[in-house]
């Protein structure tokens, strides 16, 4: 019935694609007709003329299909006539028959078994579903009895500490070397006017020299930005590896750089992400106590090829920029306690507690950057150089890769002959 109009339907809808894809010929002198529909005529009456000739196969066609069309739906007609008439002698044969017993009793039971059927093939199901359970249940029994295995084996092994902390005491690092102590790590410290002994960590150099480390940054793993108590505890972790970050705390930063008869040192070690190191000492050094906000204080800078940023920088945006990013005198701030000389709070601007004046020319407790160079877009808040800075060496858009803030006594600074210590240093410290 339907290949042949389709067929001749196909045809008619090739010849328009074709026709539709040839390209104008209108200034083509010459044309030739053909069924392969190559080049044709290239006016619009030429190619009208040209499907006029498919126009009667194509309507005897249509008439074929309508045809068909009619028939088919004469034969559904019927069907549903047939259907409907079936389903009303079957309700009158019930009607007018009389009722079989044997008949409704088999029906019955024919029901019961497709009911009783289904029924087992639902138990069925269940049980597999029991079975799937228990297999699970099994998988993880044996998953269970191999951990306690191995934690029956570990728990047979003697426990012993992970962090070795050494047997020498003294008021500060400095007094440590002083009682033979010759390798750098852990140790427990007790300033003069400390109510207890506190852990820190002591970098012992080969000239016998103590530095106690006060803070560390290494790789950006602690976070600084912090508020007012937790630098006063400190925060971070103290590691004998020479591996982790730290701020050891204001309070025992006080007690340590006012509790010697001798004066002491800050040593600041930097390194850029060029891997070149640079420092710079201030003599004289102290942090008073929390009712003064842990004041910064020192007598003098002492040296250093990495210059004295804390004397302030002249970044040239104004005439008082040196004067007011100097640090001596300034006091401690926090984005919880401002303490700065500015009418924002430079600590939160920043993001890190410092000795803020309006506000800095060293900062290493700023944002940690990958890489070093960072832009004021990166900065935010305005775009404020808010990276670990110190102004004298890099710009202020460049953060340092590591730093590191030391304390020694003024008389064990030059020994060695000016060489900077060269023993692994470090210590671990909780995050309080």
């Amino acid at each position: 019935m339907a290949p042949y109009p389709l067929a001749t339907a196909g045809a008619l809808l090739l010849l328009f694609s074709f026709a539709s894809a040839q390209v104008r010929g209108d200034s083509l002198s010459s044309c030739t007709q053909n069924d392969g529909f190559g080049r044709y005529c290239p006016t619009t009456c030429g190619v009208a003329d040209y499907l006029h000739s498919y126009m009667s196969g194509v309507t005897r066609d249509l008439d074929y299909l309508q045809k068909e069309l009619e028939t088919i739906g004469n034969f559904t007609r019927g069907t549903e006539e047939e259907v409907f008439y079936m389903k009303d002698s079957t309700t009158a044969a019930q009607k007018s028959s009389p009722g079989d017993t044997y008949y409704k009793k088999s029906s019955n039971m024919l029901n019961d078994v497709f009911r009783f059927q289904e029924t087992i093939t639902a138990q069925e199901q269940q049980i597999l579903d029991l079975q799937s359970v228990i297999s699970s249940n099994e998988r993880r029994m044996a998953d269970l009895k191999q951990l306690a295995f191995q934690l029956q084996q570990k728990c047979s092994e003697p426990c012993k500490d992970t962090v070795e902390i050494k047997p020498t005491t003294g008021t500060d690092c400095q007094d440590v070397a002083n009682k033979g102590a010759t390798t750098s790590g852990l140790y427990y410290v007790k300033p003069a006017k400390a109510t207890a002994q506190f852990l820190v960590y002591c970098e012992i150099d080969g000239f016998g020299r103590g530095f106690t480390v006060i803070q560390r940054r290494r790789d950006g793993s602690v976070d600084f930005k912090k508020d007012w108590v937790q630098y006063k505890e400190g925060f971070g972790y103290l590691s004998p590896d020479d591996t982790t970050e730290f701020w050891l705390g204001n309070e025992k930063i006080h007690l340590l750089s006012t509790g010697s008869t001798m004066p002491i040192v800050l040593r600041i070690e930097l390194t850029d992400w060029e891997g070149n190191k640079r420092h710079a000492d201030y003599a004289m050094f102290r942090v008073g106590p929390e009712a003064d906000m842990y004041r910064l204080t020192y007598g003098y800078f002492f040296g250093g090829d990495a210059g004295d940023a804390f004397d302030g920088y002249d970044f040239g945006d104004d005439p008082s920029d040196k004067f007011y990013t100097s640090h001596n005198g300034m006091q401690f701030s926090t984005y919880d306690k401002d303490n700065d000389k500015y009418d924002g709070n430079c600590a939160l601007q920043d993001g890190s507690g410092w000795w803020m004046n309006r506000c800095h020319a060293a900062h290493l407790n700023g944002k940690y950057y990958q890489g070093g160079r960072y832009t004021a877009k990166d900065a935010g808040d305005g775009g404020y150089d808010n990276g670990i800075i110190w102004a004298t060496w890099h710009n202020r858009w460049y953060s340092m890769k590591e730093t590191s803030m030391k304390l020694i006594p003024v008389s064990r600074i030059t020994a060695g002959h000016g060489q900077q210590a060269g023993a692994k240093q470090f210590g671990g410290l909780g995050d309080s």
